[in-house]
């Protein structure tokens, strides 16, 4: 699986200045090889005609760069294909096992990881509560384990883990790899967690915000793919999202764009924005916030008093008068929600995740509403990643660090 278009995160690199560079013959085949391994990993498996033929390189060029593959061991030859009438050709492949990525969701209760080969095919997986086990170094602790766990579990030598990616529930500076906030994480403040990990694993680590990691995802291989321009809106007991404007992942000033939840809301009692409290939004259609409204207007003389947000969803669509009623107020409050993002970024897609926004009835609802704007109409999908959308997200970033040095 490689992306259509990386993410950028708008940072530029280059040489420092006084520093001398390549010569332009090294430089020109530094720029052959990163193409042709692209080609190649996105035509997996072809012969070099048909890289000389993709490429517009001459053959002899294209010969010695892939000679120049193979001795650094990141293409194989798989013998001759088939013939279309003259000679059999010589097939390549990227090797895909050359190196491997860890990636991690760090959730408020859980920790998942996964290990993946270059192609991003996850080969091992691991998952371990942290009920009791929440301090930054407790939870380093707990993913060293698990990454040596995964690492015998798929037989893979420890020198081939080169990278890892975290998504943090929380606001995260990204460019210095600390967790400013995270309220599920009870302690969590200015945690500097890339070096702790990397410390701790001897190999880099990229963070980042949870919401911002599974957008990542969703535009790699999940409903916004190919999108340059989305927002994931993840809605559960918390809500926040993920901004791609242009092919960028979009950070603000302070790492805090995208926490949506505490977007105001008109005829609701107005407070300051408080980092260790829930925003009004978050307040009025978190999943707490449902199944409070629900609670409170049906005392569960039937049993359905202690119904989950997506059972009372469930509920509506077979008629219940009440469920239906919560299920309309909180459409609006969502539609609301998201003609203010879309008069603001204008995206053409809003991919909704997390718990209740996997609800079809909850974005059936939501985009009938939207559909009477005359604009601020964008597309809305469900994730097709669910829950996996963050650890998709986390390899990626792990992904794009190591093919940054791959050929350097």
């Amino acid at each position: 699986m490689t992306p259509p278009k990386p993410i950028s995160s708008g940072k530029l690199s280059g040489s420092r200045a006084g520093t001398s560079g390549p010569s332009r013959p090294a430089l020109l085949k530094q720029m052959n090889a990163r193409e042709l391994l692209s080609l190649l990993r996105n035509n997996n498996p072809c012969s070099r005609a048909d890289l000389v033929r993709m490429s517009g390189l001459s053959a002899p060029t294209v010969s010695s760069v892939i000679e120049y593959l193979e001795r650094k061991r990141l293409v194989n030859r798989l013998g001759p294909g088939n013939s279309s009438g003259g000679r059999r050709p010589d097939m390549l492949a990227f090797n895909s096992d050359f190196a491997y990525v860890a990636g991690v969701d760090l959730g408020g209760s859980t920790i998942r990881l996964a290990l993946a080969n270059l192609d991003g095919s996850i080969v091992a997986r691991w998952t371990v509560s942290t009920r009791g086990n929440r301090t930054p170094p407790k939870i380093v602790a707990l993913i060293h384990s698990g990454l040596q766990a995964l690492l015998q579990q798929a037989k893979i030598p420890r020198s081939k883990l080169r990278a890892l990616g975290a998504g943090a529930p929380g606001v995260t500076d990204v460019r210095a790899g600390i967790v400013l906030s995270a309220p599920n994480l009870s302690g969590w403040h200015s945690v500097p967690l890339r070096e702790l990990l990397e410390k701790k694993l001897k190999i880099p680590a990229v963070i980042e915000n949870d919401v911002n990691a599974a957008a990542i995802g969703e535009r790699w291989s999940g409903s916004a793919k190919g999108i340059s321009n989305f927002v994931f809106l993840a809605l559960g007991t918390g809500i926040g999202s993920g901004i791609v404007l242009n092919d960028h992942l979009y950070h603000g000033s302070d790492w805090a764009a995208g926490e949506v939840g505490y977007l105001l809301l008109p005829g609701e009692e107005v407070s300051p924005v408080l980092m260790k409290e829930s925003g009004a939004l978050e307040k009025a259609l978190g999943g707490n916030a449902i199944e409070g409204i629900w609670r409170r207007v049906n005392p569960g003389h039937d049993g359905t008093g202690r119904l989950r947000a997506t059972e009372i969803f469930e509920l509506a669509a077979r008629g219940n008068t009440s469920a239906r009623k919560l299920l309309r107020s909180s459409a609006q409050i969502l539609a609301n929600a998201i003609t203010n993002i879309s008069v603001l970024l204008n995206p053409s897609l809003i991919v909704l995740g997390g718990s209740l926004g996997t609800s079809e009835h909850l974005v059936d609802a939501t985009r009938e509403l939207l559909d009477k704007n005359d604009f601020a109409r964008p597309r809305l999908a469900i994730s097709t990643l669910g829950a996996e959308a963050q650890l998709h997200g986390a390899i990626r970033l792990a992904l794009d660090h190591v093919e940054a040095s791959l050929l350097p």
